[in-house]
């Protein structure tokens, strides 16, 4: 009984989390090609934002993040793979508004199949929203 309430409690929490964030589904793009997979605003009330990515057209290689309206401290960066292993990403990049973080390739070898892209920023100091857009690359 108690495992089947932490499972329950589990799901309700999952789809709470699913709701409150940006849900993408890519379409299917030739290989070596960037494609936009979600874009958040980051306000500096806040330290984590997030993207879902939605199969069956979600398999990437590398990923990185273009930032407008205002810089952005990203401080790291967790991918999720579809088989639950995360990708624990420390970059610790301070990025220009206009500016964009470098080609991040991502772990393991033939297709990369993303569930989600967290990321946490740095906000000290920081005003206005920056308009983040995550790209990857097919």
């Amino acid at each position: 009984m108690k495992k089947l309430l932490c499972n329950l409690l589990l799901v309700f929490m999952m789809s709470q989390i699913a709701t409150a964030q940006q849900i993408r589904s890519p379409k299917n793009a030739p290989a070596g090609s960037w494609q936009i997979i979600g874009t958040t605003q980051a306000k500096f009330t806040a330290d984590h934002d997030g993207i879902i990515v939605q199969g069956p057209f979600n398999n990437f290689s590398s990923v990185k993040l273009k930032v407008t309206d205002a810089p952005l401290r990203l401080v790291k960066m967790v991918v999720t793979y579809d088989n639950g292993a995360p990708d624990n990403i420390e970059t610790l990049y301070d990025i220009p508004r206009g500016g964009e973080s470098r080609v991040i390739d991502l772990r393991g070898v033939g297709e990369r199949r993303i569930r989600r892209i967290d990321f946490w920023y740095d906000t000290q100091g920081l005003t206005g929203r920056a308009n983040v857009t995550v790209f990857a690359m097919k």
